[in-house]
């Protein structure tokens, strides 16, 4: 996913691994992606494509998609999945080169735990949405999903009481092995933190879903007009 340029690209040389891995969930999520979208017309900035899984999702509404990564390794598998009069584009998610309002929608997809600086990035976002345009957030659930959590047996959630600790968090025992966690660490921000930067960012959320049949749900998705 794309970073500010105070990080590295964490994701050169795992870009592979990281496809295989990711490419069963890409497809789990498609049909909640478009249903939170709606058709469209116009650019969409894909922002933090990866390895261009939601490419075909986000084409699929009708839209031109423009991919934005800083990793140059997913950039390349990306490129695989583009097509004609798509474009993609290696740059820092903290400083967009596009000029202003020039998108109709912007696609936030699992980008959060990534991020140095989620809001300085959302900020640049609707800097390049055009108004009255839209901003898609779809990624892991701040309260179930990141570095504070622990999964049971059982399909439930442990919340450990780092929950409120935004920022990078050390590995913890309840990680578990061999995961994207231990192979790129994660950042965490906490649910209010999310919900105001969007609100300093110029953006309404007009829609919240927890997607998926989950019972204690992974995943949360905001939809976001620009005013």
């Amino acid at each position: 996913m794309a970073l500010t340029t105070k990080a590295v690209a964490r994701y050169d040389g795992l870009a592979d691994w990281y496809d295989e891995r990711n490419a069963a969930a890409a497809d789990s999520n498609r049909e909640p992606l478009v249903d939170l979208l709606g058709p469209g017309g116009g650019l969409c900035l894909d922002l933090g494509c990866g390895t261009g899984l939601n490419l075909r999702t986000l084409r699929s509404t009708g839209r031109t998609v423009i991919g934005l990564e800083y990793s140059a390794d997913q950039l390349r598998l990306a490129r695989q999945r583009a097509v004609r009069g798509e474009a993609l584009v290696r740059a820092d998610a903290g400083a967009l080169p596009f000029a202003d309002e020039v998108f109709s929608t912007v696609a936030a997809l699992w980008i959060s735990t990534d991020l140095d600086d989620l809001a300085g990035v959302l900020r640049e976002a609707s800097r390049v949405l055009r108004a009255d345009g839209v901003l898609v957030f779809y990624g892991a659930h701040p309260c179930f999903n990141g570095p504070h959590t622990e999964g049971r047996a059982d399909g439930g959630r442990v919340v450990h009481p780092t929950y409120r600790i935004a920022g990078w968090h050390p590995e913890a025992p309840w990680w578990g092995e061999g995961g994207i966690r231990q192979h790129l660490g994660m950042r965490h921000v906490p649910l209010a933190d999310l919900l105001n930067s969007f609100a300093e960012a110029g953006l309404m959320i007009t829609r919240t879903v927890e997607p998926r049949s989950d019972l204690v749900p992974w995943v949360l998705a905001l939809r976001a007009e620009k005013r």
